[in-house]
């Protein structure tokens, strides 16, 4: 059964700090239409402008994710992306007046909470998942992280993070439904380490941090002047609770940093621009891994899209000419007419067909024992095929000839063996003038791209010929 999208039913206002500038910020989530997706809004800025949430627009993930699009940026929006998509809402447009999502308990809970006080809108459209079709997979062997997409009818995630770290150990999380978000990792808080705390008051950030918003894992001895130094900098007492943590607060779940590392998983990949179907495995992940994990799920997808705008040709289909009839327009003959058929023909483009076959002539010089079709005749081949197209704009083509003026971009890639059928297509870049034509040229056998270039050629009449 198909899902449909939806928003939410009436304007959420949400106001608190940023974690590292310490600004005051002022948040108001609005419903949006089908197929919007999340967008930000920094409405204290001139023209209001807006930043999609977009792997393409990610600009920093030292501290947080940061997108940055039309001269605006944002940070730290994994915790709010996090409960949009594990509430399952699929377009809103997100106004906030100031440079960071206000960091508010160090989860998505207090998100969650009023975006269920909202309710949902359901919408017309159905929802656009992204389904994994084949694993997809990312390493990085420097920081030992892994991370893997599966195929699977549903949302499920899985994490296991180890900082070589006695109290905090290797833990794990999972959820095997999107829908288990609310209960299981939605009140997961951020954490840190206690020498990352130090850097970051050293170095003038987590302005906004006030040790009620973070688990500080405390991972060296501490001695009385340090906690007093603490004190001082948070106006709070603290101390070494017997977890190894600081005592400004209770875990709410024992794995509570793992669970973290989850949720901030869930709101990176929300970069994609689509609500996923699959299972992913993360070991050891963070921002920068879950950045450049959402690109390769974004990278496949266009891919697929690509896969799915090729037009698919039935080489038994009646041609536009056969190879007789292709023969009474180039003055082409074996071994060096490169064209079996034109499937296709229109004013400005024309597609025609190669059986590459191992009785060719060529083949008896050109690696013999690993027989590929040269590029340099796939280029000849594509070019008598732009032949066609030009040759075809005049009404008695068997008296010229189609001459190349320039080729370019050319590109290889992917070899072309004996018992492949090339598709040759060009279509005109510009009009033709003065019989010359620039076209586009592609050859693919199935769904692979083999080669590409520019051409230019020009027609000239030879009498008699």
């Amino acid at each position: 059964m198909n899902v449909k999208q939806r928003t939410i039913k009436t304007d959420i206002s949400i106001s608190g700090v940023g974690l590292h500038t310490g600004r005051a910020v002022n948040l108001l989530i609005r419903p949006a239409p089908e197929n919007h997706w999340y967008k930000f809004k920094r409405v204290d800025l001139e023209g209001a402008p807006i930043v999609n949430v977009d792997v393409d627009n990610v600009t920093d993930t030292s501290r947080g994710t940061t997108i940055t699009q039309n001269g605006a940026s944002i940070s730290t929006i994994e915790h709010l992306m996090a409960a949009l998509v594990g509430l399952q809402v699929d377009n809103v447009l997100i106004e906030l007046d100031g440079p960071e999502v206000p960091i508010l308990d160090g989860s998505s809970s207090i998100f969650v909470n009023k975006i269920l006080e909202a309710g949902f809108h359901e919408q017309d459209l159905d929802r656009d998942f992204y389904e994994i079709h084949d694993n997809i997979h990312y390493n990085n062997v420097d920081n030992k992280v892994e991370i893997v997409a599966m195929p699977l009818d549903g949302y499920r995630l899985t994490c296991m993070i180890d900082f070589n770290s006695p109290v905090l150990g290797s833990q794990h999380a999972a959820i095997t439904n999107i829908t288990e978000f609310v209960k299981e990792i939605s009140s997961a808080r951020t954490f840190c380490f206690l020498h990352e705390l130090e850097m970051l008051v050293n170095n003038n950030l987590i302005k906004g941090g006030d040790l009620s918003n973070a688990i500080v894992i405390v991972d060296k001895e501490v001695d009385a002047e340090e906690l007093s130094k603490l004190k001082g900098i948070f106006n709070k007492e603290v101390e070494v609770a017997s977890e190894g943590i600081l005592n400004n607060i209770q875990l709410r779940h024992q794995n509570e940093p793992a669970r973290h590392k989850l949720l901030d998983m869930i709101g990176d990949l929300a970069l994609v621009g689509r609500p996923l179907k699959g299972h992913i495995m993360a070991a050891r992940p963070g921002h920068a891994a879950n950045v450049a994990f959402a690109k390769r799920i974004k990278l496949e997808i266009k891919k697929e899209k690509k896969r799915k705008s090729i037009k698919v040709y039935d080489p038994n289909a009646t041609p536009v000419y056969d190879t007789v009839q292709i023969m009474k327009i180039l003055p082409h003959r074996q071994p060096f007419l490169m064209v079996d058929k034109i499937l296709e023909l229109t004013e400005n483009h024309v597609v025609g067909l190669k059986n590459v076959t191992m009785n060719e002539d060529l083949f008896m010089g050109h690696f013999p024992g690993a027989p590929v079709f040269p590029g340099v005749l796939q280029i000849e081949a594509m070019a008598q095929t732009g032949g066609i197209l030009v040759l075809n704009t005049v009404p008695d083509p068997e008296n010229w000839l189609t001459l190349f003026l320039k080729i370019e971009n050319a590109r290889f890639k992917n070899p072309v063996v004996p018992g492949d059928t090339v598709i040759f297509s060009c279509e005109l870049l510009e009009p033709i003038r003065r019989g010359i034509a620039r076209m586009k040229g592609v050859g693919m056998v199935g769904d692979k791209i083999v080669s590409e270039a520019e051409l230019m050629a020009q027609i000239v009449k030879v009498k008699g010929l």
